[in-house]
């Protein structure tokens, strides 16, 4: 241990991240403690490290805080994230920004501060690359490209912007990629709520919990859109078809717009979505690359629109892992299972329904038959505590079901999911 540089040890003590390891591990001796002085890029305060967080007073968190920091030169990487701390005073908060800014790559700050502190002009123009803030205001955006000439990945959480600030903040990010937004409280400045982001370097957007009337987004280089519960009148997406990958989860949305160019979608996934199939549909029916779809606890906006076998089969030839679970009813079975085309490449078939019954089954049956080269089949059911004798018969009968088919299919893997 003592031939090792001390450049190493530094990066020893980085991979520890957690403040309180990392002065007690540079205790060691003079060596290492010239270490964390001078070759220490990584440092995270974070109640979840140690208990002992949540007992101290927040002036008291402050200071360690503060004298651990400036014992500190060159730093890189710097998490701050109490989530059991009232909120900490805009001064020493300043100080920790001025102090670390000029070599700062990696800035994580997730507590509430009063006054607010404008941590945006605080690092603006410097080497930042990676920006995650939560429970702060921001506001007063400069409309300048060179803000943040070096920011690759941006997230908000809890963050309470105006929807031009938040259009002004994209465009001053001229190499930005990965963009998060969670629970914001976004101010419009009129009564539509009309809101319209551009970025042409964008490649990954994740949106959370938001509600609007109206969402534009301008990508062009956009390769992966992931909406989650959220409620939006209109989205739109303009874009010069590079998406790649489509997740929407428990949204409400009235009229969903991708765009014509979906020739590169490999992955689809939409759960908890009530879907007007045939315009969805011919969203996506280009994707001849899809590889993944997943339409799950989807709810079909008329009985008849039912995504039946054959489509999947013309339309995705390259798909290899499937995943269906939406209302199963006879007619409706009879409907989705129509059609001679197989699944020439699914490897991967995963099913699910709220009833375990002989209709689950027999769908189950009709899958296994059009899916010649499948490998694994993972089956997802929900099965109550208190059973009453008819369900106990009903899954019984699903299960004879199932094992028959099991001895049919015997080459492929079965799982069960059960809730």
């Amino acid at each position: 241990m003592e031939l090792l540089p001390v450049e190493v040890i530094g990066n020893i003590l980085s991979r520890l991240g957690a403040a309180r390891d990392v002065v007690i591990a540079s205790s060691t001796c003079q060596k290492w403690r010239e270490a964390g002085r001078n070759h220490l890029h990584t440092l995270s305060f974070n109640s979840g490290d140690w208990p002992v967080y949540r007992e101290l007073t927040t002036s008291r968190l402050e200071i360690i805080i503060t004298e651990t920091i400036f014992q500190t030169s060159g730093l890189q990487n710097l998490s701050i994230c109490m989530g059991d701390v009232d909120e900490f005073s805009a001064a020493p908060v300043i100080a920790w920004l001025m102090y670390t800014r000029g070599t700062l790559r990696y800035l994580l700050y997730i507590v509430r501060t009063t006054p607010n502190v404008n941590i945006l002009e605080k690092c603006g123009r410097q080497k930042l690359e990676v920006l995650v803030l939560g429970y702060t205001s921001i506001s007063g955006v400069e409309p300048s490209y060179q803000r943040f000439p070096c920011l690759k990945s941006l997230a908000l959480h809890s963050v309470s912007i105006s929807a031009l600030d938040l259009s002004l903040l994209l465009t001053a990010c001229p190499r930005l990629e990965a963009f998060s937004l969670v629970n914001p409280d976004i101010a419009m400045s009129d009564a539509q709520a009309t809101m319209e982001l551009s970025n042409s370097t964008l490649k990954k957007i994740y949106v959370e919990c938001i509600s609007l009337d109206k969402f534009i987004l301008e990508a062009d280089s956009l390769d992966c859109l992931h909406l989650k519960d959220s409620t939006l009148e209109i989205f739109e997406l303009i874009s010069k078809g590079s998406l790649k990958h489509l997740k929407i989860d428990d949204v409400s949305v009235i009229h969903l717009d991708i765009g014509e160019s979906t020739e590169l979608l490999e992955v689809v996934d939409v759960s908890d979505f009530t879907i007007m199939w045939p315009k969805f549909y011919q969203m996506i029916s280009r994707s001849s690359k899809l590889r993944r779809l997943r339409l799950w606890g989807v709810v079909f906006d008329a009985e008849e629109e039912v995504m039946d076998l054959e489509t999947i089969a013309i339309c995705f030839p390259q798909l290899t892992h499937l995943s269906l679970s939406y209302d199963l009813r006879d007619g409706l079975i009879h409907y989705g299972l129509q059609g001679s085309s197989r699944l020439e490449n699914v490897m991967v078939l995963e099913l699910g329904s709220t009833v375990i019954n002989e209709l689950f089954a027999q769908w189950i049956g009709g899958l296994l038959e059009r899916c010649p080269h499948l490998k694994k089949l993972i089956i997802h059911g929900f099965i109550s505590e208190t059973k009453s004798r008819e369900e106990c018969q009903m899954v019984a009968s699903f299960t004879a079901s199932i094992v028959r088919l099991m001895r049919r299919f015997m080459h492929v893997d079965v799982q069960f999911a059960y809730q």
